[in-house]
């Protein structure tokens, strides 16, 4: 299934994405289609992405939203959960986690406030299997100050994610920066326009071999 072909052929509840946004999805979430899998996006909009990703990942895919707007509820149908409460709050988190189990993927297209990008990242990160996703979107609210955004501003979720860059290479830092949980379960983290992606996994033993045979 091409996703957006999908996107454009809509006539379902509304869907609002950026077009770049498309090819990001499939590179990601590709592995994902027609298997057992649970989606957690963060804010349910009009309704329309959680139909798109039920169409997207198939028959066996549950979709749960979080929204802190009571009208969502409505986006309910087969295999589409929605829950009401704060992306920031963890008790809140936690009790989705507890009915629907730990999310292979997360999208966070919630409030885009900053802080709450942060508090729901650091709270659910770990908590995805080895083989998760998390996908957070619309960052370049990231600078914009009415969502605690600004350029080179601490505290961005943008800034953050330059630092958990040197947290993927802790191995190589000397010391500097200690390896964390963060460090030993993530594979890699990739950046794109408004968009940072996260793949877990499970590291092998770090090595650099070499092949072939000098000239004489």
């Amino acid at each position: 299934m091409n996703l957006y072909a999908d996107f454009l052929q809509n006539q379902m509840k509304v869907v609002h994405k950026w077009k770049h946004y498309f090819p990001v999805y499939e590179r990601h979430f590709q592995n994902w289609v027609n298997k057992t899998v649970t989606v957690l996006e963060i804010g349910c909009g009009r309704g329309g992405s959680l139909q798109m990703w039920k169409r997207y990942f198939g028959p066996h895919a549950t979709i749960v939203g979080i929204d802190i707007e009571p009208r969502c509820k409505n986006y309910e149908e087969d295999q589409i959960s929605v829950r009401i409460g704060g992306q920031q709050d963890p008790a809140f988190l936690q009790s989705v986690l507890d009915e629907f189990g730990p999310p292979d993927i997360v999208i966070d297209d919630g409030s885009h406030v900053m802080s709450h990008i942060a508090a729901t990242f650091r709270y659910l990160y770990l908590k995805l299997p080895k083989n998760g996703v998390y996908l957070v979107e619309d960052l370049h609210t990231a600078y914009w100050p009415e969502y605690e955004g600004g350029f080179a501003r601490e505290g961005s979720f943008i800034e953050m994610a330059k630092c958990l860059i040197d947290e993927l290479n802790a191995d190589h830092t000397l010391g500097v920066v200690p390896v964390s949980e963060f460090s030993k379960t993530t594979t890699s983290m990739h950046f794109y326009d408004s968009m940072v992606v996260f793949e877990r996994g499970v590291h092998t033993r770090k090595f650099a071999p070499m092949t072939g045979t000098d000239p004489v």
